[in-house]
């Protein structure tokens, strides 16, 4: 590499820099070995020996030690605060409003808050009173206020007890963000090094609108707008002075001054705030005098009537939701739900009637119902006999065997591998392993159809078509209309020895309601903001529901389900007005007693027993259950118009109470199928064909008819085109009788109630 040329530009700089790079080099070394030297000389001046030096070296070493120690401390008392996470809601609890679908409040669960209500729309007056109480210097200090500590010190030790706080407002919001309420010296110490902290990152406005909404004020309620609200009925923005004083002497103690809870108290301390206001000079004598003279009044406002069991459940759906669409950083929302506060009292009512009257007798304690419409909109839920006893949700969280209840889910599986409802099986004597199922009776019945079967809910044969199809199919049936309880491939299982959740076989009903479509029980409509922006929308978000079974199986199984209403152990449910379908289930030793049933409107399921298992006074899913089921839903339907089932059309029986002109009139069939085919009448794209009821222009006149055509009960039995009957060559018990298209009327039914 040939050398650079000294007298160019660049050669020059390189020059230049070198020369001050050595100088300074050397400038440094010479200018710290002069200050050595000066150090040594001064430091050799002082030459003490004796009593001196041992002291000296004392303090020296305590120092020393000192630092070391206020270093550990510092440490130990640091909390770990991560800047990566969001430490502003750190430990933060949900706070969730919930209304009906027209929007009035029906409960709230959670922690009652709400911190939507910005800081320039609180009255200065509330500032003022809490600040004036809380920390008069909180614009002053830099989040520890050391005059004020020191005040309230001497106040202290003056009253000889404590009568003055001296945590700043920062403190304070440490303490409610990130600490317990312990009293130790580490969270103090804690309470300090975060009050610097949040000082450094946030703004005092910052500061004060966290503390007004996070801090708990009594009653549940968690910030001033939480507090006016619970309190006086009213949003914060309108407060009073005496109100806005009584909010700001909540600070100091909830639970002790909250107004619902010792009024007079409550009034006492907020006089103090008033003194305490007029002091700082935030208000003037006469505005005092004025406060003093109008009170505040606790408003007495509650919660309306709270549909606890409901809500309970909502909670956790809600909860569930926010996490599913990562809405978890919203902490205050207001839910819309699908309850029918109508229909949760009716329930309730219908539940601890029968209860009432036969709850000793019978020997049975508790009961749980759920409703639901066919899209799987609950209406309506009972979890016990009373929430104020017992806040156990029996209808969502406690586990039961079905018994013959789960028996129409092995039905479809046998519907699914090509039987039919005419197909003749034999009810005789099985045994697989060691396990030998027997029935109600006892005894065996021979050959009977599916249809038949069911009706009388026989065990061996369900037993039987399970294991033909496959104990597997029956689980891949189950899990494809939608139950989510765990099943266990048993040879018990058809019998329904696996446990469920009134909940979950009650949703898996509803897709046999629905006409196959998949069915999973819901209770939020929409999830918003308490500003009313909309975070979740169910109609908008909610996936689209998907055929789960061939509508034509599902016409097959409710047919046959129909009938264990009309002719079989379910005939206390009956309502007569109406195409329905349901089963029965009762447990071994009568633990559990069960009753799932269903219209074109509403799908109900409704479970008796005990807590602790002890078996019933024999109760069956056709006694209790089944009746409690009829008196909800035969009032839950007065103002519903009747409406074909798939599988289940609106045939004449039910006309007179569509219409009561229709009597008489004869219902047109397109296609009736020959008996054999245990078909239903259907056009062309598949739909059910049925009697359609005469138009009425006046739509005020239908709906009286709607709702009092039930209570006409003389209306002649319409005729029908085809009246002939034909005798059935069926082998087994009974002479069955075709009747009215295919429907069957069994003459010799057993009276078991299964």
């Amino acid at each position: 590499m040939s050398e650079l040329n000294p007298k160019s530009r660049f050669s020059q700089l390189l020059y230049d820099l070198d020369c001050r790079i050595n100088s300074g080099c050397y400038t440094a070394y010479e200018t710290a070995c002069r200050s050595y030297s000066a150090y040594s000389a001064f430091i050799g001046r002082f030459r003490i020996n004796g009593l001196k030096r041992v002291l000296v070296d004392l303090v020296s070493d305590g120092a020393t030690a000192g630092l070391m120690v206020a270093l550990g401390l510092m440490y130990y008392a640091l909390p770990p605060i991560f800047e990566d996470e969001d430490i502003w809601d750190r430990g933060r609890k949900y706070s969730v409003t919930f209304t009906d679908a027209s929007g009035t409040v029906i409960g709230r669960r959670g922690i009652w808050q709400d911190d939507a209500i910005p800081l320039d729309e609180i009255p200065e007056h509330l500032i003022n009173a809490v600040l004036a109480t809380e920390d008069t210097r909180f614009y002053e200090h830099f989040g520890l206020d050391i005059q004020g500590t020191m005040r309230a010190m001497v106040e202290n030790l003056r009253a000889n007890e404590v009568v003055q706080g001296g945590s700043s407002i920062t403190q304070q919001l440490a303490k409610n963000l990130f600490l317990t309420p312990e009293r130790t010296l580490r969270r103090k110490m804690n309470e300090a090094f975060l009050a610097l902290w949040i000082e450094a990152r946030l703004s005092k406005a910052e500061i004060l609108k966290l503390y007004l909404d996070r801090s708990y004020l009594g009653g549940g309620t968690y910030g001033v707008e939480a507090a006016a609200q619970f309190y006086f009925g009213k949003s914060v923005r309108d407060v009073t002075l005496s109100e806005a004083a009584m909010i700001a002497g909540l600070f100091k103690a909830p639970s002790k001054y909250a107004p619902h809870v010792n009024i007079q108290a409550a009034r006492l301390r907020a006089k103090v705030v008033l003194y305490r206001m007029l002091d700082v000079g935030a208000i003037s004598q006469g505005q005092l005098f004025a406060a003093s003279r109008e009170p505040a009044v606790y408003a007495g406002v509650g919660d309306p009537y709270s549909p606890n069991y409901f809500l309970d459940w909502a909670y956790e759906q809600t909860l569930e939701t926010l996490r599913k669409h990562r809405l978890e950083s919203e902490y205050v929302v207001e839910v819309k739900t699908t309850i029918d506060t109508g229909l949760q009292r009716l329930a309730q009512d219908s539940v601890n009637n029968t209860l009432d009257k036969n709850g000793k007798a019978y020997r049975t304690k508790q009961a749980a119902l759920v409703s639901m419409d066919t899209t799987g909109a609950v209406k309506a839920i009972v979890g016990g006999r009373d929430y104020e006893v017992s806040q156990f949700n029996r209808a969502t969280d406690a586990k039961r065997q079905p018994g013959s209840a789960f028996k129409p889910i092995v039905y479809l599986a046998a519907l699914a591998a090509g039987m039919r409802p005419n197909t003749v099986v034999v009810d005789r004597p099985i045994q697989i392993g060691k396990w030998v199922p027997r029935n109600y009776s006892g005894g065996y019945y021979g050959s009977m159809t599916l249809l038949s079967a069911l009706t009388r809910s026989i065990n061996t044969i369900a037993v039987q078509i399970a294991h033909k199809v496959g104990i597997r199919n029956v689980i891949k049936v189950a899990k494809q209309i939608g139950l989510e309880a765990e099943l266990r491939p048993n040879p018990s299982m058809p019998l329904g020895t696996n446990e469920v959740s009134v909940m979950d076989l009650t949703g898996a009903y509803a897709t046999f309601a629905s006409g196959g479509k998949l069915t999973r029980p819901y209770g939020i409509l929409e999830i918003s903001r308490p500003n009313g922006e909309v975070l979740y929308s169910r109609e908008q978000n909610a996936p689209r529901r998907k055929q789960a079974v061939q509508p034509s199986l599902i016409r097959d199984l409710n047919f046959m389900l129909n009938n264990v209403v009309v002719s079989g152990t379910g005939r206390r449910a009956q309502l007569g007005f109406t195409p329905q379908a349901g089963k029965t289930g009762t447990t071994s030793s009568y633990r559990d007693a069960w009753f799932v049933g269903y219209t074109a409107h509403y799908v109900t399921g409704v479970w008796f027993g005990n807590d602790d298992f002890t078996p019933t006074g024999r109760v069956t899913g056709g006694s209790l259950p089944a009746m409690t089921w009829h008196a909800f839903m035969s009032k839950a339907l007065e103002t519903k118009v009747a409406a074909a089932l798939p599988g289940v059309p609106l045939e004449g029986q039910y006309a007179a109470y569509v219409d009561p002109e229709l009597s008489g009139v004869e219902p047109v069939f397109e296609d009736v199928v020959t008996d054999d085919d245990f078909d239903i009448a259907t056009d062309e794209d598949g739909t059910v064909t049925y009697v359609k009821p005469r138009s009425r222009s006046d739509a005020v006149v239908r709906v009286f008819q709607n709702m009092f055509s039930l209570f006409n009960e003389n209306q002649p039995t319409p005729r029908y085109k085809r009246r002939k009957k034909q005798r059935l060559k069926t082998p087994g018990r009974g002479n069955y009788t075709s009747n009215r298209k295919g429907r069957f009327r069994n003459n010799r039914l057993s009276s078991e109630d299964r």
